[in-house]
């Protein structure tokens, strides 16, 4: 066996599935990703474990899922001795870096969640899970001039543009001063397409909210539909601009690992979460449905890399082991029956997600149970992609529920 392959990363933020270009968006402009989708793999059942930040990035990043990896609230940090992905591959003999936003460190709850509060915390080594280079910031959604920190600026900066440029240019940068001796695992985490929707684009000039195609399941007329333009309007607009600055990132790694002789790094792009955007008369995440839970999964690798199938049900919990057994030099990666989604904890925040749930997806089913293992929904998603029809009353569908309570080991209330 050769050196290990490079792995790079990249983790945006409530982009959801529908909104790629390779997904049939026509709203989407993602030339880069579509790239990326067109030479490797699109997951298109890939979820969230937990359709919200703290407990997605917890759950990515020691492939534990919440609250056992002791995040269960908004506000709980990662342990600092919990074992994560980075701590795995260093064994590996991987040199691990992490750019950009963290969202897992001790954080003043009191302190405005948007602004400068958040993005100068300051989150200390212990905290920063194990990566041999870390600069980032812990949040404060500032798509625009944001603050850095870590192994290589003692104090927080402020940097002039697009939060998703900055952060690529410097990781491609600093990646590819690396020795070629030892492989590299790199991860990019960008707030982008995060609200606020409103905060400029890199100059990308967002569509017209007046001629977007809005699918079915978002309730036409008054405020609502009115909303759901406006803010998808923005989003598209960071979308295209955080697509634009990923595919620099990779076109960047892949000319530096060829002037070198070696093979481009495997390049996975997701998201920690998706955003409701009116869908059921709902905004933001949290909820069960597949626009929150349904997320982004381009794997681009080469052609003796293993991997499931693009229709399997996978997850972000499973890209951890995806990674080992890359490192590993495994034959074969193991193919999930089904994927478990859950919501640990109300976060009390306006138009979010207001109870508890478990539930487990298929390719073809979705069952969700309330925190009592009441159940909540049961959508045939072969069927009924928009989730328009809920099942879960119909007598008929009993031994179905049971069945597939039983399959994710869901007790039912």
């Amino acid at each position: 066996m050769g050196q290990p392959p490079n792995i790079l990363w990249v983790v945006t933020t409530q982009w959801r599935a529908q909104a790629c270009g390779y997904a049939g968006d026509s709203h989407a402009r993602t030339p880069g990703l579509d790239a990326l989708a067109a030479a490797g793999v699109s997951y298109t059942q890939a979820v969230t474990p937990h359709p919200f930040g703290p407990f997605a990035r917890a759950a990515l990043l020691t492939g534990v899922r919440s609250p056992d990896n002791g995040v269960r609230d908004y506000f709980d940090p990662l342990p600092a001795d919990a074992l994560t992905i980075a701590h795995r591959l260093r064994e590996h003999g991987y040199t691990t870096a992490f750019f950009g936003k963290w969202h897992l460190a001790p954080r003043d709850p009191a302190a405005p969640l948007v602004g400068e509060a958040h993005a100068r915390t300051i989150v200390r080594p212990e905290r920063r899970g194990g990566f041999s280079f870390w600069e980032g910031f812990e949040s404060g959604f500032l798509l625009n001039d944001p603050w850095l920190h870590g192994s290589r600026l003692r104090t927080p900066q402020c940097f002039s543009g697009y939060q998703s440029d900055v952060l690529c240019e410097r990781a491609a940068a600093w990646l590819a001063q690396l020795p070629g001796a030892a492989p590299w695992f790199g991860v990019v985490s960008l707030e982008s397409p995060h609200p606020p929707y409103h905060a400029p684009a890199a100059g990308v000039k967002p569509p017209d909210p007046r001629e977007l195609i809005l699918a079915p399941n978002v309730p036409r007329g008054g405020e609502l539909e009115l909303k759901a333009r406006a803010e998808l309007a923005g989003y598209y607009a960071h979308i295209e601009a955080t697509d634009r600055a990923v595919g620099r990132l990779v076109a960047a790694l892949d000319a530096h690992e060829q002037s070198r002789g070696r093979p481009p790094p495997i390049v996975v792009v997701t998201s920690v979460h998706g955003d409701m955007h009116g869908a059921h008369g709902l905004f933001r995440k949290g909820w069960p449905h597949e626009e929150s839970v349904r997320v982004p999964l381009v794997v681009r690798a080469g052609a003796s890399t293993p991997l499931p199938p693009a229709g399997a049900p996978v997850s972000l919990i499973d890209l951890p082991e995806w990674a080992l057994g890359w490192a590993r030099g495994d034959a074969e990666i193991a193919v999930p029956p089904f994927a478990l989604i859950s919501m640990p904890s109300v976060v009390p925040l306006p138009l979010q997600c207001d109870r508890v749930w478990r539930g487990l997806r298929t390719p073809s089913r979705k069952l969700v149970l309330d925190a009592e293992g009441a159940p909540w929904f049961l959508f045939d998603l072969e069927n009924d992609p928009g989730e328009l029809k809920n099942l879960v009353a119909d007598p008929a569908r009993r031994v179905e529920i049971e069945r597939l309570a039983r399959l994710g080991e869901l007790p039912l209330g």
